[in-house]
């Protein structure tokens, strides 16, 4: 589907009218619990954590724009993977892309590691590996393209591929290219998580997770740690979500544009030894990523020759935020080793090319040559 196409269905995916009034957007329903008028047969909604009209409205939403038949609204992006995590259990393993969110590592590393779910992290890029890590107890793929924060590629078709021959289920983790840009579940995947505190919020102003499914029996997997586990978004949030989703093409498609220029600037710039971003020519990825996804995203990560450079350089700029997250109509400008990935111990980070000198932006609305202007002066600084 093109953006434009794509851009009008953001605006209408799941119910864009509240169907009693016709309100355009669904109402708050900020509430924990409802009137039954037969306590021996409930109605349709009970207590607030197993449904809530405003939650369920995201829920469909983000089920027609991944193309699945269930979504799911949770309290976090982190409580997202948990919870699908949470079908799994204790003897079963995992392959797992090396390349990961930190605090995807951190749950199955330091939490989920000690009720017995195994785990072997991979180079994801290369096929051989993975299908080499696969073991008579392996239950699910979980990578994520592009990675984070070096925007490693991983052939989402071909590990649909050997997870189907296997027997297993692929998941994979959607946040830096949103439904606008790639659809994995379109793509072989049986499962996708996000977290929408990011490009899908996209304004900074909310913490939410998001998963959708492409089979029932899945989903009914899920809806039960959702209902038990009760990690579940709360309807303000839900609500700022579903706003978000429908701002998500113009939003998006602009800050595309952006990072591409800037990313190809930053290639021109003396101070940096290497630019990661999907769409360039050069970018190992870029064909398996340009045949699987509308664009190389809005996140460009660059590695300075140390430290004490990217650091001061951080302290320099003017525009961007210096912070943890990404996705934002702000640009944001982030240092994975003390930020997305502290959790993730120092040679671990070193082993996948996460050095002190990478510094990760996340390109908002600003005017790209304002944030080059920017970024030029910072790293012109005497300090750098």
């Amino acid at each position: 589907m093109k953006h434009d196409d794509f851009q009008t269905k953001l605006v209408h995916a799941g119910p864009d009218r509240e169907p009693r009034t016709g309100a355009s957007s669904i109402p708050i329903y900020q509430v924990s619990t409802y009137h039954q008028n037969d306590p021996e047969h409930l109605g349709r909604y009970d207590y607030g954590r197993s449904d809530n009209p405003t939650r369920e409205a995201l829920e469909q939403a983000i089920a027609e724009l991944e193309g699945g038949v269930r979504g799911f609204a949770f309290a976090s992006g982190m409580a997202a993977t948990s919870s699908v995590l949470m079908i799994f259990q204790a003897g079963d393993h995992l392959v797992v892309g090396e390349d990961i969110y930190g605090g995807t590592y951190r749950i199955l590393t330091a939490v989920f590691k000690r009720w017995g779910l195994e785990t072997t992290f991979v180079d994801s890029t290369d096929l051989e590996q993975v299908r080499a890590a696969i073991t008579p107890k392996t239950k699910a793929i979980f990578v994520e393209t592009p990675s984070n924060p070096t925007l490693k590629i991983t052939d989402l078709p071909a590990v649909a591929e050997i997870a189907q021959e296997r027997g297993l289920l692929a998941i994979t983790d959607n946040t830096f290219m949103s439904p606008l840009l790639q659809r994995p579940l379109e793509l072989g995947f049986d499962i996708v998580v996000h977290s929408a505190t990011k490009f899908i919020g996209g304004h900074s102003d909310l913490i939410a997770g998001l998963a959708v499914v492409k089979d029932a029996k899945i989903g009914q997997r899920i809806r039960h740690v959702q209902n038990a586990f009760g990690a579940i978004l709360g309807p303000q949030d839900s609500w700022l979500t579903l706003r978000g989703l429908k701002t998500l093409g113009v939003r998006l498609i602009r800050q595309q544009e952006s990072a591409g220029a800037i990313a190809s600037w930053l290639q021109t710039r003396p101070e940096v030894k290497k630019v990661y971003y999907p769409a360039l020519e050069n970018h190992p990825g870029c064909k398996v990523h340009l045949r699987q996804a509308a664009g190389g995203g809005a996140v460009v990560s660059f590695e300075l020759a140390s430290k004490e450079i990217a650091v001061k350089m951080m302290k320099a700029v003017k525009l961007p935020l210096v912070a943890v997250s990404l996705g934002g109509v702000e640009s944001i400008l982030s240092y994975p080793a003390t930020m997305s990935h502290a959790a993730m111990p120092a040679p671990e980070r070193a082993a996948r090319g996460i050095t002190d000198g990478l510094v990760r932006l996340s390109v908002g609305l600003e005017a790209a040559q304002d944030l080059i202007a920017d970024l030029g002066q910072a790293l012109d600084s005497p300090e750098c």
